[in-house]
């Protein structure tokens, strides 16, 4: 199969999801681009939004297997990853595999957890394999974790710190849906179950070779160039406490190729670096001072000219 024929069942399989989560285009967009682009994905949002629907709609238009777990206070990172125990007939030690090992986990309010299983969990994102009495065992490919957070003033929650933030190549919020949509909500039918009953449009292997165009996706110096002052720009302003690291700024380049190959083109436009930019910077680097209220994508894509 072609890549523009697979490209075309990714605009199908978009198209589908977008029935399901109605009125948000952008953040389903962003969400198919951070899979794309071989991330993880984290949904800041109240209750009730969509994070949960959005998640199973993914996994299920793209043929991927999908596991939920629902992080509580008490949970381990065995809970999570997985555990050995001995086998009294085998006479041996047998591991037992944790929710982690699916293509698609939803890691939910993850914020509830204690640091611990946080860190196990994001260790296994960044690795790409559990670790557990010495044994190293590979998760499946493709992977995605879609982590959601409750507000931080809402009780019993355990703040991520930014170097577990800085792990996520996307945070987005849903937010309320426009009067419209609602609308729709309150005369259609249960959205969680239609997300359940979508069939798959592309495979496991078509979305594989799909995440390895990404990185085929022209960009011309001059794109570049425009990162670099986007990038210098939040590490020199005096209004932005710390600046974007390099993992940040190839995260910001990553992105920008998959939006621009979802549109189906072949190269990268200055539109497509400010159509991510928020959802990869604003979780990584903070205004400060009297401008923190502005989050930092704006005062970058206020500050810094395309040419």
């Amino acid at each position: 199969m072609s890549a523009q024929e697979v490209l075309t069942k990714l605009s199908v399989a978009l198209e589908q999801v977008n029935d399901i989560i109605l009125g948000k285009e952008q953040q389903l967009k962003l969400a198919f681009t951070c899979m794309i682009a071989k991330g993880h994905l984290l949904i800041e949002d109240l209750p009730g939004m969509g994070k949960t629907t959005l998640s199973h709609a993914l996994a299920n238009v793209l043929g991927l297997s999908y596991n939920r777990v629902q992080f509580t206070s008490d949970l381990l990172p065995s809970d999570v990853l997985g555990v050995t125990i001995f086998n009294r007939d085998e006479n041996n030690f047998e591991f037992h595999k944790g929710p982690i090992f699916s293509q698609v986990v939803l890691a939910d309010e993850i914020n509830r957890a204690s640091p611990k299983t946080q860190s196990a969990l994001l260790e296994a994102m960044e690795e790409y394999q559990v670790t557990i009495e010495g044994t190293s065992h590979s998760l499946p490919s493709p992977f995605f974790v879609i982590a959601t957070q409750n507000p931080m003033n809402q009780a019993g929650t355990y703040p991520l710190p930014e170097s577990q933030l800085d792990r996520f190549l996307m945070r987005l919020t849903l937010g309320y849906p426009p009067a419209e949509a609602e609308r729709e909500l309150f005369k259609g039918n249960n959205r969680r179950s239609m997300a359940t009953e979508l069939n798959a449009v592309l495979s496991p292997k078509e979305l594989l070779a799909l995440q390895g165009l990404v990185s085929k996706v022209t960009v011309s110096d001059a794109l570049l160039d425009y990162v670099q002052r986007l990038v210098a720009f939040s590490r020199e302003s005096n209004d932005i406490a710390v600046g974007l690291s390099p993992r940040g700024s190839l995260s910001l380049l990553r992105s920008a190729q998959a939006w621009a190959l979802i549109d189906g083109r072949s190269y990268v436009t200055p539109d497509d670096i400010q159509a991510v930019l928020s959802a990869v910077v604003d979780h990584r680097v903070f205004a400060s001072g009297a401008v923190s209220h502005y989050t930092t994508s704006a005062l970058m894509l206020d500050q810094v000219a395309v040419i």
